[in-house]
């Protein structure tokens, strides 16, 4: 096969630097290699990416048939030669075992390559069946009982999942979309949403109808049982799944004890959807037709099956795996969906804040609150099951060490390493490998929480609070909890993960490299409010192993800069080669003049924008930037989004605008809205916000249309897209750095200052804050221009803006077309001709 394509299988004719995109991303797939890919929110990524990859992927599986089928042939024919010349081996030197043994070998080859190539043409004649709609669920007739059809359907996932899949004929795709470390509905909807998103470009492709595609989630997205769905938290509704298939076993168990007389006890509830028959129906149907999400929860409905456990079952033969970050990049979680890495490949979309995110993901952190909880659990559980010896050991070991970890609160506030937290808790004497070996074998951690749950409704949480409060914490910083208090518990131990599973997860993560993470230790006034947390230093240990098993990695998104920095801490320290990485960077598709960038240094008075912690609180400042938004909203038509750095100062810039009656000025205008408090309420007040700028585009009033303040790495800040007249102009109010007195930041720096190399005399700690900052600008600024007929206005408030180092962190087309201006008339006068321009290029067009 050659090394390239010329040709792509695509619903339009695409931009040029679409077909760059797959072109680039084609070679990279071919040769194995490691690519970051960056291309602007707007190119098209997502489909470059579909077709550039699944183009690859149908030449590399006719390749593999090719192959096959002429090592068949070579075979059979080496074969012949080698029967022909055993009837001649009593002339022959060599002894008749060498022979013997080679013809075997050869014969063994040939039947393995003819076992894979069987197994192979099975998979494809049972996809093309699935595909051409033939009635399955009739043609195969279940003569045996359900526990006989679960145990088949057991064994094909097994038997599938255990081919080695470097050597399996076909290659599997494995898409993972973003995904947040934290569990909040917000963004598991978002991350839900993306996923949708990107399998609807699958199924608006030309391949959509030759590809088996399976959307993995967690429980909490593909439940559709009521009863289990409603209790809320991830982990109430993990350990209820389980506890019901525990019950479907035990049921079985009796209902196959014949002769047994048993004491009846009361029925225990049963999954009415974890049925082997119906879900081995629905996996069919799974692979035959691509489905996000949303289908998936209505075929299972419809089918009567559950779709968390049958998306499972259909990844073994699945071509294309889409699912979130973490079944991806965490090892335990990746095991537990079926996940196989070796020699496939594994495309990462919205990569830009892969590090944080591996971090994220393999940091733990645990409350003196939980810790409490889990001690007392364990003593629940081992006085309920005393006569069972066989956890007793280990139960021992686990209470030990809870009882040790509440120590810890009273060291006070500091950063340890491993080891040393290991010897100032007094576990260092514990083997955290054999520990982990227990809790995997053993599943503690579900059966405590199970058979805790009396526990939760009882209240009791309260009062082992007091106990440790008393035997723990210090006398003077003993506090009684107030009754908001008791009820942030109560709360707490409803919608918080399962205690257990908490200290579990942190005891894991103390089996890290005492040089790749520290453990920081928080005491406050009480032992609940107190708090240890596992902060991992180096994502690149557990990156390394996906970059070494698959076959070919690539990292996507709209800006990846910058790229240097991004290899040296993830890849480099991964062990990748500079020889195996390959870079793909593109402009956007808008006309230079959609869009005007600027960077203001100063405001209509000439007042200096200084927005550093010492400046940015002056009266001065904050009224100079009451007029530059006011200045912008009257010549801006639609919607204005502002951004501001963080929550506290929006709300003192915006309580400072409303007493000087800039507020009302700007009012005036365009109507205003500010970012929620609560997530819930964001797509309400985006609602509202589109409503608003639609309507005064209509009625032509006073009102120009809508102003939105916003929080850098807030709700809306990513995952929000302000096109068309939402966003015509986005302005950003100083620099969002994060706080460099915070100590897991300071170890996170002084970690990459002695680890990673020195490069054109500055630190790659302070690199770090300088890539945090404007990794959250580009995001932030990358809300508005979604599409090719798109045009926006994006004004940075800042003088530090116009640093050449700053700048050069800028994704590449818009770096290229900024402008700084030292004084605002110059930069008005900019925003005006656009506007101009641009409403009548547009006035012309329709």
């Amino acid at each position: 096969m050659e090394n390239g394509r010329t040709q792509f299988p695509f619903p339009y004719q695409p931009y040029n630097i679409q077909e760059q995109f797959m072109q680039a991303l084609y070679s990279a797939l071919d040769q194995g290699k490691v690519g970051i890919f960056e291309s602007p929110t707007g190119t098209g990524k997502s489909l470059s990416l579909i077709c550039g990859a699944l183009s690859w992927l149908t030449d590399y599986n006719e390749k593999k048939r090719q192959e096959a089928a002429a090592l068949l042939q070579e075979g059979e024919a080496a074969l012949s030669t080698s029967a022909a010349q055993s009837s001649t081996t009593s002339s022959s030197a060599e002894p008749d075992w060498i022979t013997d043994f080679v013809q075997k070998k050869a014969e063994r080859d040939l039947l393995s390559k003819l076992k894979d190539e069987l197994k192979r043409k099975k998979r494809e004649e049972r996809l093309e069946m699935i595909r051409n709609n033939v009635q399955l669920k009739y043609a195969l007739k279940r003569k045996s009982c359900e526990e006989d059809e679960a145990f088949k359907l057991l064994q094909l996932s097994k038997e599938e999942k255990a081919e080695a899949p470097g050597d399996q004929e076909d290659e599997e795709l494995i898409i993972a979309e973003y995904e947040s470390d934290d569990e909040t509905k917000s963004k598991s909807s978002r991350t839900h949403s993306q996923l949708a998103q990107f399998v609807h470009e699958v199924q608006k492709s030309p391949f959509s109808k030759d590809i088996s595609l399976v959307t993995l989630g967690s429980r909490q997205n593909l439940c559709i049982n009521e009863e289990v769905r409603r209790l809320g938290s991830i982990q109430r509704i993990n350990d209820r799944c389980m506890e019901m298939q525990k019950n479907k076993h035990g049921e079985k168990k009796q209902h196959h004890d014949e002769g047994v007389k048993r004491k009846r006890g009361p029925a225990k509830s049963v999954c009415p959807y974890y049925k082997a028959s119906a879900m081995h129906q629905m996996r069919d149907e799974v692979l035959g037709a691509v489905h996000d999400i949303e289908q998936l929860l209505k075929l299972g409905k419809e089918t009567h099956s559950c779709p968390y456990y049958t998306s499972r079952l259909a990844v073994p033969p699945a071509q294309l795996v889409v699912l979130p970050y973490q079944m991806v990049l965490h090892e335990a979680t990746r095991r537990a969906a079926g996940v196989q890495l070796k020699g496939q490949v594994v495309i990462i979309d919205e990569a830009h804040n892969l590090s944080d995110t591996l971090s994220c993901i393999h940091s733990a952190e645990l409350t003196g609150a939980q810790l409490c909880r889990a001690q007392s659990q364990l003593t629940q559980y081992a006085d309920r099951y005393n006569q069972r010896r066989t956890h007793q050991h280990g139960l021992m070991h686990i209470k030990a060490e809870t009882a040790n970890l509440s120590v810890c609160f009273l060291l006070g506030t500091e950063m340890l390493t491993i080891n040393n937290f290991l010897f100032k808790a007094q576990i260092d004497n514990i083997n955290l490998f054999k520990l982990q070996r227990y809790f995997e074998k053993s599943m503690i951690s579900r059966k405590v929480s199970i058979t805790s749950e009396f526990f939760y409704i009882c209240g009791c949480s309260v009062f082992f609070y007091f106990i440790y409060n008393l035997c723990v914490v210090p006398p003077l910083l003993r506090a009684v909890p107030s009754a908001d208090q008791q009820g942030s518990v109560e709360s707490e131990k409803v919608l918080s993960a399962s205690p257990m599973m908490q200290v579990e997860g942190f005891f894991m993560a103390l089996t890290n490299s005492n040089t790749d993470g520290r453990v920081v230790v928080h005491r406050q006034g009480t032992l609940s409010e107190s708090s240890v947390k596992f902060l991992l230093l180096n994502p690149a240990v557990h990156f390394a192993q996906v970059l070494k098993e698959c076959r070919a990695v690539i990292i996507a998104g709209g800006t990846m800069q910058p790229v240097s920095d991004f290899k040296q801490e993830l890849l480099f320290s991964a062990g990748v080669g500079e020889e195996r990485i390959t870079e793909f960077s593109c402009g956007h598709v808008i006309p230079p003049e959609n869009i005007l960038p600027l960077v203001l240094c100063s405001g209509p008075s000439g007042q200096e924008l200084d927005f550093t912690f010492q400046n940015r609180d002056s009266p001065r400042m904050m009224d100079e930037t009451g007029r530059i938004l006011s200045n912008i909203c009257n010549v801006v038509p639609g919607g204005v989004v502002c951004f501001f750095p963080s929550y506290e100062y929006s709300r003192r810039i915006i309580s400072h605008w409303e007493a000087s009656g800039a507020l009302a000025r700007l009012a005036n205008k365009k109507k205003i809205f500010q970012e929620p408090k609560k997530a819930n309420q964001v797509e309400q007040v985006l609602s509202e916000f589109t409503r608003c700028i639609q309507r005064c585009a209509q009625d032509g009033g006073g009102l120009t249309g809508a102003l939105l303040f916003s929080v850098v790495g807030g709700k809306m800040s990513e995952g929000i897209n302000f096109s068309d007249d939402l966003g015509r102009c986005v302005v950003m109010v100083g620099m969002p750095y994060p706080n460099i007195k915070s100590p897991e930041l300071q170890e996170k720096m002084s970690y990459l200052d002695k680890h990673l190399p020195h490069s054109q005399g500055r630190n790659p700690g302070q690199a770090l804050i300088e890539n945090l900052c404007m990794k959250a600008v580009n995001q932030s600024i990358g809300r508005a221009i979604r599409h090719r007929g798109d045009y926006s206005s994006i004004v940075l408030c800042d003088r530090r803006y116009s640093r050449p180092a700053t700048l050069s962190k800028l994704p590449t087309w818009i770096k290229d077309r900024t402008g700084t201006h030292k004084t605002f008339g110059p930069a008005f006068a900019a925003l005006r001709k656009v506007r101009n321009k641009i409403s009548w290029k547009c006035s012309h067009e329709y």
